[in-house]
């Protein structure tokens, strides 16, 4: 049994879900670990930190001070690194007179103290000085003091005192001072799917440092792929053994947790780090994604006023102390999803209150085969939906699964504190929605390239658009329409191109079309040729245009005002400025696709066009830039003009009366309006044949302002002063060249 043929929307249908499909399959290798995409990864990095931004937590944490070895500190105390008794006297007026519930330290100690001199002294009495017993009696009573490594040993054993050090990766592997304890039994957390980061070396405090605090964190952070800041590693492996970081262990030691144990996930949730009920979600290196807040969210306590006693007590009482620096040179700075330039400290502050709240942020395990299932069944579904609807059902549908994804991203990150990813779901809705818009306007565009072959050739682009949304209006067959039509030319453009190389008229030529068409075209205008320096254009076709008149008037008169942006471009480039001469006339004209077999052209011909170049040719007669006939000033009600003659041009019999347009009549101020009442007085007076009354008002306006137009008319009544003209003169003057 044959199948019935396949139809073209069922054609349509099939390639559009095809290339959905595949637009489906790149996107799906990216979040199924294949490659990676560098927009999709950056995209969802910048929601990561857009939501950041929208829910950071605000105000100051009190519960949280940073004593900050500042700018300040070093003006006061000496240039870091410290004597071990200076940071032994800050530990101990921390714990002693503030009474401060913890201390982390963002530094590490792995080198002795050498600032006391009591290594050169030793060595002296196990050397030259080794029989010398008053020198070896003295240095007895003044070790105690002079051993500022057990000065500071001594204050750290005087409250919950967290040290800080880092594990390194160098190979061979480097491995300085002592590690304090484990915090627990990797396989723990390996039995629950995670690797934590291993590390093959450390740079960790002296042996008697260590045994004194109370215990030791790294301070190891972690940036993305764009160098930003935003999980920190809780737990890392050292031959075998897991070790916890900064933040963790200070608010341990500041709650006076016993243990730290690894919790199970359970309930979509992923494994956690459990101290006495507080929870730190781990992703699968080990890592805790940092919910930070505000810029502003922590107290700052000079070091100097610590080890002074000039701090307010109330600032420091019962708070945890994280001990880092923000001076020049010495301060570790971080680029987090709050600030391109944000103290290191200040994480592990964030990690405190996050850890304290119960705030740290969490994905669900197995998120990328979550993703991936996820992916595929949106983009299954949209990419069926998409190409049955309709443009604007498509549209509401992606806006409101859109809207839907991102709601609900916002929402399980506000209300969950799950980050969940929004990058590729969006891209899937968004791209797939225009890829299949597009594909529609391609075929529609299609179906429409008989229009734009048709018309494309005749009229501007921009037309074409327009006409090709309802074809059935327009045709190349010749017809005849009321129309109003232009021509313009530069005024002395031989002397000009003689002027010229022959590649710099043509550049100066292209830079003056160009001006011009952009200004013919922003009126509506539609541009029929360019003839050398000539431009001929017409308004009423093919799109019908009841103002064409009046356009075509605005046109002519804006050419000219563009000419004072033009004329300095024109001379910056070395080239002679321009002026031009432009006719405007309305008629009843034929326009349609003219020509032969071998070439067309969509134009106007009649007798109203001649009259259109004529008239551009006498504006140079009269010094008057912009003549219009007749028929456009009465189509030109709301515009003003000024009679400039009657005439007979070369070709015709009937005399016709040319006028130069002025524009808006609201517009114009009334000292111009006057002037044309005046002239056209002079005008009455010379077809009279009264020449003393109309030179003498000729004569006031050009004493006024001084016009060519004025000039002509004085020779012409001195030439029929002298030769008075025939008794049927009707006031006409006959050109007889065009």
């Amino acid at each position: 049994m044959a199948l019935p043929p396949m139809t073209q929307r069922s054609r349509r249908f099939l390639v559009q879900f095809g290339l959905s499909l595949m637009f489906l399959l790149v996107l799906l290798g990216h979040v199924g670990g294949l490659y990676q995409i560098a927009l999709v990864s950056r995209l969802e990095a910048a929601f990561y930190d857009l939501r950041l931004r929208l829910y950071h937590a605000q105000g100051v944490d009190e519960r949280i001070v940073i004593v900050d070895i500042d700018e300040k500190s070093l003006q006061e105390i000496g240039r870091w690194p410290w004597p071990r008794d200076v940071t032994a006297r800050l530990t101990r007026n921390l714990f002693e007179q503030y009474g401060v519930a913890a201390v982390g330290y963002d530094i590490v100690f792995a080198e002795p103290d050498q600032s006391s001199g009591l290594p050169v002294l030793e060595r002296l009495a196990q050397g030259p000085l080794a029989g010398e017993g008053v020198f070896l009696d003295t240095l007895g009573r003044l070790r105690p003091d002079l051993d500022y490594d057990a000065r500071l040993a001594e204050a750290l054993a005087a409250g919950p005192a967290v040290l800080g050090y880092y594990f390194n990766f160098a190979s061979p592997p480097e491995r300085v001072g002592q590690l304090p304890a484990p915090l627990l039994d990797c396989q723990a957390l390996k039995a629950q799917g995670i690797e934590p980061v291993r590390s093959t070396g450390y740079n960790a405090n002296l042996p008697g440092l260590q045994a004194q605090a109370t215990d030791a964190a790294f301070f190891n952070m972690e940036a993305d792929f764009d160098g930003t800041a935003r999980r920190m590693p809780m737990v890392m492996e050292q031959e075998g053994k897991c070790y916890g970081a900064l933040a963790l262990l200070t608010t341990r030691a500041a709650m006076g947790a016993a243990a730290v144990r690894v919790l199970p996930g359970a309930g979509g949730r992923p494994p956690a780090l459990d101290m006495d009920g507080l929870h730190v979600p781990l992703d699968a290196r080990g890592m805790a994604l940092v919910p930070y807040r505000s810029t502003t969210a922590y107290g700052y306590i000079s070091a100097s006023d610590v080890i002074g006693a000039r701090a307010p007590a109330a600032s420091l009482e019962g708070r945890i102390v994280l001990l880092g620096s923000t001076a020049p040179g010495i301060m570790d700075l971080r680029v987090t999803p709050m600030s391109k330039v944000f103290p290191g400290v200040e994480i592990h502050a964030n990690l405190v209150s996050a850890i304290l709240d119960g705030t740290v942020k969490w994905e669900p395990p197995n998120l990328r085969g979550l993703e991936v299932g996820a992916l595929t069944l949106l983009g299954l579904t949209l990419a069926a939906l998409l190409p049955l609807v309709s443009p604007v059902w498509a549209a509401v549908a992606v806006t409101l699964v859109s809207g839907l994804l991102v709601a609900g991203n916002f929402q399980a990150w506000d209300a969950w504190n799950m980050s969940l990813p929004l990058a590729a779901p969006l891209l899937t809705v968004i791209g797939l929605f225009i890829l299949n818009m597009s594909y529609g306007f391609f075929v529609e565009a299609r179906s429409k390239a008989q229009i734009t072959r048709l018309f494309g050739q005749y009229v501007p682009p921009e037309l074409v658009e327009e006409m090709a949304r309802d074809p059935a209006r327009y045709s190349l067959r010749g017809e005849s329409r009321e129309m109003s039509v232009l021509f313009s030319d530069i005024v002395g453009f031989t002397s000009i191109s003689e002027g010229l190389e022959a590649s710099e008229l043509a550049d100066m030529l292209n830079v003056f079309l160009s001006h011009m068409t952009r200004v013919i075209q922003q009126n509506k205008g539609t541009i029929d040729k360019y003839i050398g320096d000539a431009i001929m254009a017409f308004w009423g076709a093919p799109m019908s245009d009841d103002r064409h008149a009046r356009d075509a008037v605005l046109t002519a008169l804006a050419m000219q005002a563009a000419l004072g942006e033009l004329n300095p471009v024109l001379k910056a480039r070395g080239w002679p400025e321009v002026r031009i001469g432009v006719g405007v006339n309305t008629g009843r004209m034929s326009v349609g696709n003219m020509g032969s077999e071998f070439r067309m052209a969509y134009t106007v011909m009649a007798d109203a066009v001649n009259l259109a170049s004529r008239l551009e040719a006498l504006t140079r007669q009269y010094s008057v830039w912009v003549l219009v006939g007749e028929a456009t000033r009465e189509a030109c009600p709301d515009l003003s003009f000024m009679l400039v003659d009657r005439v007979r041009v070369k070709g015709k019999g009937k005399p016709v009366a040319i006028y130069e347009p002025l524009g808006p009549t609201v517009e114009l101020p009334a000292e111009q309006l006057q002037t044309v009442r005046e002239f056209e007085a002079v005008l009455a007076d010379y077809q009279a044949r009264q020449w003393e009354a109309a030179e003498d008002k000729l004569r006031t306006l050009r004493n006024r302002s001084p016009r060519k137009l004025y000039d002509i008319y004085l020779e012409r009544i001195a030439h029929f002063r002298a030769s008075p003209p025939a008794a049927d003169w009707d006031g006409v003057f006959t050109y007889t060249t065009k």
